[in-house]
């Protein structure tokens, strides 16, 4: 069964973050900086919550708060829900339906981040799996071309 963990080694394990202490302003310049969705927010080497473009519209649009005076920690997403690499590909993506999430921290055994998959990175690599095995059953069927 497919991991979690095969999703980070096509993808990679860049994870942006940000400290509970950076504004919202920073930490949206980020994000629109490297073009994501969302950043985990880190206490030195622990997680503490996450930040996503969701918690900017609720939090602080709607809310029509100012995004240089308010700080992520003040808006974040608290209750972060996780998985490890050793998470099905199946279990991740119905984590993220029932739970109306897009972006899960991927933390290792000792708690430590070891990247992060959203639900664009299972749909990417889903599309990828389908497109090899449609070659591979082309080749099956016509021979090499």
């Amino acid at each position: 069964m497919l991991s979690v963990q095969e999703v980070l080694r096509s993808k990679g394990t860049q994870v942006y973050s940000v400290p509970a202490s950076a504004t919202v302003l920073e930490a949206t310049r980020m994000m629109n900086e490297h073009g994501i969705g969302a950043v985990v927010v880190m206490e030195g080497e622990r997680v503490v919550g996450i930040f996503t473009e969701r918690d900017v519209l609720r939090r602080v649009v709607a809310q029509e708060r100012q995004p240089s005076q308010v700080l992520v920690r003040e808006v974040m997403t608290r209750e972060v829900v996780c998985c490890s690499p050793k998470t099905s590909l199946d279990e991740a993506r119905s984590v993220m339906k029932h739970r109306r999430i897009r972006h899960l921290p991927v933390l290792n055994g000792d708690g430590s981040l070891a990247g992060m998959i959203s639900i664009g990175d299972l749909n990417a690599y889903h599309a990828d799996s389908q497109e090899t095995t449609i070659h591979l059953l082309h080749e099956y069927l016509y021979g090499r071309t």
